[in-house]
């Protein structure tokens, strides 16, 4: 084998290896400032789960400023949050096979729009910050209205509840939080 093609070789070799232990420091580095989490809830017969990451409010302005109204976002840091559900379910009166979604949002003021999306992705952005979702694999959309807290929430959470025969999955940020009525 010639010098010349071992060199290129090698220098390849090189700049894959640089490029893979680049991007595992990169998002090692971000867990730091947005933590993930695995949010688990029974309902019934009817296991969830959610993965997503938490970052911090750290003053900053939120909602109409650091995520900007009316454009879709992630619903969360790093990677593309999920939800999963082991039984199939219903959302605003719509069938909702068991399996495993994405989930993005379109924050406004007084309501936001959730987006359960076939196709799970692995970062939730592209390196130009849009997002990675493509709407062809949505599988509903539904618009629930803003809950204004009375305390402002430093780090962004996902959680549920259960009540009058529904589990809610609640979203909550700042003095901003959102509940997605399930029926199982």
């Amino acid at each position: 084998m010639p010098k010349f093609l071992k060199k290129i070789i090698f220098i390849l070799l090189g700049l894959v290896i640089i490029g893979y232990t680049g991007t595992y420091i990169l998002k090692r580095n971000t867990k730091k400032y947005s933590p993930e989490e695995i949010v688990t809830h029974k309902a019934e017969n009817v296991n969830f789960t959610v993965y997503y990451n938490r970052p911090y409010k750290k003053g900053r302005e939120i909602f109409g400023h650091l995520i900007p109204y009316g454009e879709v976002w992630r619903t969360g840091a790093n990677e593309a949050t999920t939800f999963t559900t082991d039984k199939d379910i219903q959302i605003d009166g719509t069938h909702i096979k068991a399996g495993t979604y994405s989930l993005w949002t379109i924050p406004n003021s007084n309501s936001w729009k959730i987006i359960f999306n076939s196709k799970t992705y692995t970062w939730g952005v592209h390196i130009d910050g849009t997002p990675k979702r493509d709407p062809n694999f949505d599988t509903l959309t539904v618009e629930v209205p803003v809950i204004p807290l009375l305390t402002s929430k430093e780090q962004f959470s996902i959680y549920f509840e259960n009540a009058n025969g529904f589990t809610i999955l609640y979203l909550a940020w700042d003095r901003t939080a959102v509940a997605i009525p399930i029926k199982v």
